[in-house]
């Protein structure tokens, strides 16, 4: 994991500094290429039938567990709002949090949409740097996660470092990279990235009938997303506000 951190941040530090969106380059794209061909297949063999199979639970489960996943990201959205200076978020989701983890059952419920707290955009670290205009990067293809830049790959990395499934306590201290840290906050992943498949598998299948090079427009579709992110560009209608 270690190693790993290492060469992310020492890529961002050499490509990152000054690019924007429009100048994002795809400096790998030989090697992104392969990566994504290899989560293509990854996904039609693991993911998409997973996916079809949680489809078919009920509508109250999928609810529940899209819920959980939500109220667990707060831990991540609500210190970017005050990061980035948007306190009116940063209390609303608070509120959010503090409401569904209690009243709401750790976030099976969400009744805190009914007390005026609203469910608006998620903020990440990559985000929060865009925010303070930190450069891009080069675009990345990440084995199994999927797209990414320099940039957004280390803020993934602060994402998983301060989720809470990812520390755990042992004793008096906070520990990282045990097995039990690892495999909950997998968990949590996974069944958030399981219930998103499931949500989009029509548009996914849309997308790859439609596409002359189906990598060429996921990494449109993906730049173009985060960028609509950063500036809070996105509009109720987007179809793809959630692509991941």
């Amino acid at each position: 994991m270690k190693f790993i951190i290492k060469i992310i941040l020492s890529a961002f530090i050499l490509t990152s500094a000054t690019t924007s969106f429009a100048e994002t380059k795809d400096c790998f794209e030989k090697l992104n290429r392969g990566i994504f061909s290899f989560n293509q297949g990854l996904d039609k063999i693991i993911f998409k039938p997973v996916a079809k199979g949680y489809s078919y639970l009920p509508n109250i489960v999928q609810k529940g567990v899209r819920n959980v996943t939500s109220n667990v990201s707060h831990t991540v959205t609500i210190p970017n709002h005050l990061l980035q200076g948007n306190f009116k978020n940063f209390y609303n989701d608070t509120g959010r949090f503090l409401i569904n983890s209690t009243v709401g059952i750790i976030g099976v419920f969400d009744p805190a949409q009914k007390l005026g707290f609203k469910k608006i955009d998620q903020e990440d670290y990559g985000q929060t740097l865009g925010f303070w205009g930190v450069g891009t990067g080069c675009y990345l293809m990440l084995p199994i996660f999927g797209p990414s830049t320099t940039r957004d790959a280390v803020g993934k990395v602060a994402n998983s470092l301060l989720d809470p499934f990812y520390l755990t306590t042992v004793g008096d201290q906070t520990v990282l990279d045990n097995n039990f840290g690892d495999s909950t906050y997998y968990m949590e992943r996974g069944f958030d990235n399981v219930d998103f498949r499931a949500k989009n598998l029509k548009s996914f299948e849309n997308l790859e009938k439609n596409s002359v090079d189906l990598y060429a427009t996921v990494r449109s579709l993906y730049l173009q997303k985060r960028e609509n992110l950063i500036s809070n560009s996105f509009t109720s209608e987007d179809e793809w506000k959630n692509f991941k």
